[in-house]
């Protein structure tokens, strides 16, 4: 898929990479991902899984979710999860730390949709606009997410309409992320 977003992507996961190998000399590496088939195995060692995001080859997308919730999403986040294969990655966005939600394999693709469907249902049950997340952060209650009606990437405060904008487009704010590999003890992940 040749889409601005699929390509910000990429080219942050190859940051990501290039980081990573500076800092440990290695491909990044997680014990998370033991026993877990991927595309994105590398290796296995004593202390994890050796891993690189690679992209996808088939024609994945997120219509389930739309045909389930009655939605049309955006084309990005169509782009944004169905793109690769890949681990989590940590990143900032000025003091904004937070890590990049990503598809290991095809069972986390349907759990992804799983999830993507419980977080809708429970935005139109309060009466909130849909969003997508695509990031975590270390508050419980804060997630980055892509707003399905202004396609901004947004810090949300799950089930409220409290936000703040981070980026007007999901391919600008990819392009602006930085890797964040500050914080070791979060590099199981």
């Amino acid at each position: 898929m040749n889409h601005p977003v699929t390509e910000a992507l990429w080219l942050f996961s190859q940051q990501y990479i290039a980081a990573w190998q500076s800092r440990y000399g290695s491909l990044p590496e997680s014990d998370l991902y033991e026993g877990l088939a991927s595309p994105c195995v590398v290796k296995e060692t004593d202390e994890g899984v050796l891993w690189q995001p690679v992209k996808r080859s088939d024609n994945a997308d997120l219509s389930n979710i739309e045909d389930g919730m009655e939605i049309r999403l955006r084309e990005d986040a169509h782009a944004y999860f169905s793109s690769q294969f890949s681990g989590d990655m940590k990143a900032r966005l000025d003091n904004v730390h937070f890590e990049l939600v990503q598809v290991w394999n095809e069972e986390d693709f349907v759990r992804l949709q799983e999830n993507l469907i419980g977080h809708l249902v429970t935005q139109r049950r309060r009466k909130l606009n849909p969003t997508l997340f695509i990031g975590t952060t270390d508050a419980e209650l804060e997630v980055i997410s892509l707003s399905n009606l202004t396609g901004e990437v947004i810090l949300e405060t799950l089930g409220t309409d409290k936000h703040t904008v981070l980026a007007p487009s999901l391919a600008e704010f990819l392009s602006q992320i930085k890797p964040d590999l500050d914080d070791e003890t979060s590099f199981s992940a």
